[in-house]
Protein backbone atom coordinates (compact mmCIF):
# COMPACT_ATOMS: atom_id res chain seq x y z
CA UNK A 1 0.00 0.00 0.00
CA UNK A 2 1.40 3.42 -0.92
CA UNK A 3 2.24 5.98 1.73
CA UNK A 4 -0.85 8.21 1.77
CA UNK A 5 0.21 10.56 4.55
CA UNK A 6 0.66 14.03 3.09
CA UNK A 7 1.28 17.34 4.75
CA UNK A 8 -0.90 20.33 3.91
CA UNK A 9 1.52 21.76 1.34
CA UNK A 10 2.16 18.35 -0.23
CA UNK A 11 -1.58 17.90 -0.62
CA UNK A 12 -2.01 21.35 -2.21
CA UNK A 13 0.80 20.49 -4.60
CA UNK A 14 -0.77 17.11 -5.40
CA UNK A 15 -4.06 18.85 -6.19
CA UNK A 16 -2.26 21.00 -8.76
CA UNK A 17 -0.59 18.00 -10.37
CA UNK A 18 -3.88 16.09 -10.53
CA UNK A 19 -5.50 19.12 -12.14
CA UNK A 20 -2.84 19.92 -14.76
CA UNK A 21 -1.01 16.65 -15.48
CA UNK A 22 0.47 15.57 -17.72
CA UNK A 23 2.69 18.63 -18.01
CA UNK A 24 6.35 19.56 -18.35
CA UNK A 25 8.11 19.93 -15.01
CA UNK A 26 9.14 23.50 -15.89
CA UNK A 27 5.50 24.40 -16.41
CA UNK A 28 4.65 22.81 -13.04
CA UNK A 29 7.35 24.93 -11.40
CA UNK A 30 5.82 28.04 -12.98
CA UNK A 31 2.32 27.09 -11.78
CA UNK A 32 3.62 26.44 -8.27
CA UNK A 33 5.37 29.81 -8.25
CA UNK A 34 2.07 31.49 -9.18
CA UNK A 35 -0.31 29.40 -7.06
CA UNK A 36 1.83 28.56 -4.02
CA UNK A 37 4.55 31.22 -4.20
CA UNK A 38 7.20 28.47 -4.31
CA UNK A 39 10.72 28.61 -5.66
CA UNK A 40 11.62 26.12 -8.38
CA UNK A 41 13.76 24.12 -5.93
CA UNK A 42 10.78 23.68 -3.57
CA UNK A 43 8.62 22.40 -6.41
CA UNK A 44 11.22 19.83 -7.45
CA UNK A 45 11.81 18.70 -3.86
CA UNK A 46 8.12 18.12 -3.21
CA UNK A 47 7.68 16.49 -6.62
CA UNK A 48 10.53 14.09 -5.87
CA UNK A 49 8.99 13.15 -2.52
CA UNK A 50 5.57 12.50 -4.03
CA UNK A 51 7.14 10.48 -6.82
CA UNK A 52 8.86 8.38 -4.14
CA UNK A 53 5.44 7.88 -2.50
CA UNK A 54 4.11 6.55 -5.81
CA UNK A 55 1.65 9.32 -6.63
CA UNK A 56 3.39 10.80 -9.66
CA UNK A 57 6.30 10.24 -12.00
CA UNK A 58 8.70 12.65 -13.63
CA UNK A 59 10.26 11.09 -16.68
CA UNK A 60 12.23 13.10 -19.21
CA UNK A 61 10.84 16.30 -17.72
CA UNK A 62 7.20 15.24 -18.07
CA UNK A 63 5.18 14.98 -14.87
CA UNK A 64 2.33 12.49 -14.98
CA UNK A 65 -0.09 10.84 -12.59
CA UNK A 66 0.55 7.32 -11.31
CA UNK A 67 -2.24 7.36 -8.73
CA UNK A 68 -5.39 9.35 -9.50
CA UNK A 69 -7.10 11.45 -6.85
CA UNK A 70 -9.83 8.80 -6.57
CA UNK A 71 -7.25 6.02 -6.13
CA UNK A 72 -5.41 8.14 -3.55
CA UNK A 73 -8.61 8.76 -1.58
CA UNK A 74 -9.44 5.05 -1.65
CA UNK A 75 -5.94 4.10 -0.45
CA UNK A 76 -6.04 6.76 2.27
CA UNK A 77 -9.42 5.50 3.48
CA UNK A 78 -8.22 1.90 3.42
CA UNK A 79 -5.15 2.89 5.44
CA UNK A 80 -7.32 4.73 7.98
CA UNK A 81 -9.60 1.72 8.46
CA UNK A 82 -6.52 -0.50 8.80
CA UNK A 83 -4.84 1.77 11.36
CA UNK A 84 -7.88 2.75 13.41
CA UNK A 85 -10.03 -0.38 13.22
CA UNK A 86 -7.54 -3.19 12.54
CA UNK A 87 -8.88 -3.35 9.00
CA UNK A 88 -12.45 -4.12 10.09
CA UNK A 89 -14.97 -2.37 7.87
CA UNK A 90 -17.88 -3.41 10.15
CA UNK A 91 -16.07 -1.85 13.14
CA UNK A 92 -15.54 1.34 11.13
CA UNK A 93 -19.21 1.47 10.07
CA UNK A 94 -20.33 0.85 13.64
CA UNK A 95 -18.17 3.71 14.92
CA UNK A 96 -19.28 5.98 12.07
CA UNK A 97 -22.99 5.35 12.51
CA UNK A 98 -22.90 5.69 16.29
CA UNK A 99 -22.72 9.48 15.94
CA UNK A 100 -24.11 10.02 12.45
CA UNK A 101 -27.36 8.36 11.56
CA UNK A 102 -27.65 7.15 7.99
CA UNK A 103 -30.47 8.39 5.80
CA UNK A 104 -32.76 5.92 4.07
CA UNK A 105 -31.02 6.74 0.78
CA UNK A 106 -27.59 6.01 2.29
CA UNK A 107 -28.81 2.70 3.72
CA UNK A 108 -30.23 1.78 0.31
CA UNK A 109 -26.96 2.70 -1.41
CA UNK A 110 -24.95 0.58 1.04
CA UNK A 111 -27.38 -2.32 0.57
CA UNK A 112 -26.92 -2.09 -3.20
CA UNK A 113 -23.15 -2.23 -2.72
CA UNK A 114 -23.49 -5.31 -0.51
CA UNK A 115 -25.79 -6.99 -3.05
CA UNK A 116 -23.31 -6.25 -5.85
CA UNK A 117 -20.41 -7.71 -3.85
CA UNK A 118 -22.44 -10.84 -3.06
CA UNK A 119 -23.15 -11.37 -6.77
CA UNK A 120 -19.49 -10.86 -7.71
CA UNK A 121 -18.13 -12.91 -4.79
Amino acid sequence: MPNTKLGKMQFQFAELVWHYAPLPSGELARICQQELNWKKSTTYTVLRKLCEKGLFKNEDGLVSVVMTRQQFDAARTEQFVEDAFDGSLPAFLTAFTTRKKLSAAEVEEIQKMIDTFRKEG
